[in-house]
């Protein structure tokens, strides 16, 4: 089943993109998969700006970069996210989520063991590493043909209503839409997230991009085609970086794992 296909290779880029600009004819596309996502009473809680000004893109290449540095220089990185890292193969079979330190970034590795001690961190910031990891986070954003911001109508999104959950659920299954359709056109998309995690930074953006009041900025990603030969990935049928079925698959009752799936 071809959906199926493109599902199994979906996949999140890490790497750069190739500089052609996105077509005008794969950008009208990508929002019109977006607006066909269901909504709570079809009210399309969602908006989007399309970001191809280069200056725009090379603003918040810096802002992203910078917000890097800080997380990984002050240790909130670290600390909001240990519980994602796994430290051998072993572990990441046996919990199949989280971050393998074996794929880090090259800066980090020497620094595996050390990398949750205040000596690890003071010796990874001597390094300057949080300033190297940084600027490869700046380059691969300004490197971006296209980044698409995506935000809420705060008439919808109401956080401590219900509405506020049916709006991000809403936006949830606009991007997955979008994130479906990349792989078909042989581009790649990435979500920006560095820039909420250091305080004031997603602020700048939210101005930059002349957000209204009356629209609430929740995400930005970056998007382009790949390079011909990351096109069409293989599938890793022998991953161990996603849950099993009966991980996370019920029958009947939340007592009773479903079984018989986890070998196909």
């Amino acid at each position: 089943m071809q959906f199926l296909d493109v599902v199994r290779r979906r996949k999140t880029t890490n790497g750069p993109f190739r500089p052609d600009p996105v077509s005008a004819e794969h950008q009208r596309l990508l929002m019109e998969v977006a607006g066909r996502a269901p909504s709570q009473l079809n009210s399309q809680p969602w908006r989007f700006v399309l970001i191809d000004d280069r200056p725009t893109i090379e603003t918040i290449a810096g802002i992203s970069g910078e917000s890097m540095t800080e997380a990984m220089s002050n240790g909130t990185f670290f600390e909001r996210y240990k519980p994602y890292f796994r430290f051998s193969a072993a572990e990441m079979q046996e919990k199949r989520s989280g971050m393998l330190f074996d794929k880090l970034p090259a800066p980090l590795r020497p620094f595996t063991k050390q990398v949750f001690t205040a000596r690890g961190q003071k010796m990874m910031n001597a390094f300057r590493v949080p300033q190297t990891l940084g600027e490869e986070n700046r380059r691969l954003v300004a490197g971006s043909p296209l980044l698409i911001g995506v935000m809420l109508d705060r008439a919808e999104y109401r956080p401590g209503e219900l509405s506020s959950f049916y709006s991000v659920f809403s936006m949830g299954a606009a991007m997955e839409n979008v994130w479906l359709a990349t792989v078909e056109l042989g581009m790649g998309i990435q979500f920006v997230s560095f820039p909420m995690e250091a305080p004031g930074r997603w602020a700048e953006i939210e101005t930059l991009l002349g957000v209204p009041d009356d629209l609430e900025l929740m995400a930005v990603y970056r998007l382009g085609y790949l390079p011909a030969d990351q096109q069409r990935p293989a599938i890793d049928w022998s991953s161990h970086e996603r849950r099993l079925p009966s991980q996370y698959v019920f029958r009947n009752t939340c007592a009773t794992p479903e079984t018989g799936w986890d070998d196909r």
